[in-house]
């Protein structure tokens, strides 16, 4: 079997099983029209996240798996990503509005995965802010992103469109009202990860840079890169950090966490490559105990090996002149 082919199946069959698992799950939303049920919780000054879900995309819970937030300010509200879907946009606005009267100033989205910017058409009249390098991911894969979130959660999706950012920002320190945002442009996680500290309160924003006892994911990933990006956070004076897959923490365990799993990651696919083994016999490898505490484990290990198996491959083969 070619390794294109078994690339595709092993996607086919992570796709398949997530679908069917969604479908099951989701059979009670059929009745009515789904919510998000979005409710703030606050933690800081002026600071509020919805906290998401730390399993896969699926039609229970609509795509909601990450950690939007917002942060009013004297001089409006900062939202910081629009979540998986025009419902879910809109229902993050409404949620807002019962919090603060005060006009939505500007939104930040962190990198291209979905579940950050589809619900941008919520936000059609502010600026919406990303990396130069996000806004060209989306132009280049949102479509495909978008109908492929179609397929996973179904009619949670019903009226969502592929929705530019209308801003690109870069690296700088930017003042709303009492709060100054740090904007951190990185790359690693995906090509554009934009990290967001907030130096009044000493809440970092990290995007999908770091994960917290849920298992990080990988279609856009440049591990060592991604390694450099957490040693960058490593660096920063925080208070409290917001992953945006999973567990919101007052210290940095995570960062720790998340490069653990990784260089486990890479060196564990590179030793396999190394030892004569197949990409199907490296799916089935056993993960160390000490990884069992992030959520949605083996699934995310096995859609890695399909998203990283083909380059550390080639890397490993004799080059010939």
């Amino acid at each position: 079997m070619s390794m294109p082919l078994l690339r595709r199946l092993v996607l086919t069959a992570v796709l398949t099983a997530s679908l069917a698992a969604g479908a099951m799950a989701g059979a009670a939303q059929a009745a009515g029209t789904p919510t998000y049920d979005l409710k703030p919780t606050r933690i800081a000054s002026d600071t509020y996240v919805f906290e998401g879900s730390t399993k896969h995309f699926t039609r229970a819970n609509g795509g909601n798996i990450l950690n939007s937030g917002f942060i009013v300010t004297a001089d409006g509200v900062i939202v910081i990503q629009t979540g998986p879907s025009r419902r879910y946009g809109e229902e993050m606005r409404a949620a807002i509005r019962k919090v603060t009267e005060k006009p939505i100033r500007k939104v930040f989205i962190s990198n291209l995965h979905p579940d950050y910017w589809l619900g941008n058409q919520a936000f059609a009249d502010v600026p919406v802010a990303a990396l130069p390098g996000t806004i060209a991911g989306i132009q280049e894969e949102g479509n495909g992103i978008a109908e492929n979130m179609y397929r996973l959660v179904g009619d949670w999706m019903r009226g969502t469109e592929v929705t530019l950012p209308t801003e690109p920002v870069y690296g700088s320190t930017v003042k709303f009202g009492d709060h100054r945002l740090r904007l951190i442009p990185l790359s690693g996680h995906t090509a554009a990860d934009l990290m967001i500290l907030d130096e009044s309160t000493g809440v970092l924003f990290s995007g999908g840079v770091v994960f917290c006892d849920r298992t990080p994911t990988t279609p856009h990933a440049t591990v060592a890169d991604w390694l450099k990006e957490l040693d960058a956070v490593d660096a920063l004076d925080i208070r409290l950090l917001v992953p945006n897959h999973g567990h919101i923490r007052p210290d940095k365990a995570c960062v720790a966490q998340t490069r653990d799993w990784l260089t486990w990651l890479d060196g564990t696919l590179r030793e396999a490559v190394s030892s004569g083994l197949d990409m199907a016999e490296a799916l089935e490898l056993p993960i160390p105990e000490r990884f069992q505490v992030l959520d949605v484990l083996r699934e995310e290990y096995r859609r890695s090996v399909a998203h990283l198996w083909p380059k550390i491959e080639q890397a490993s083969l004799p080059r010939v002149n």
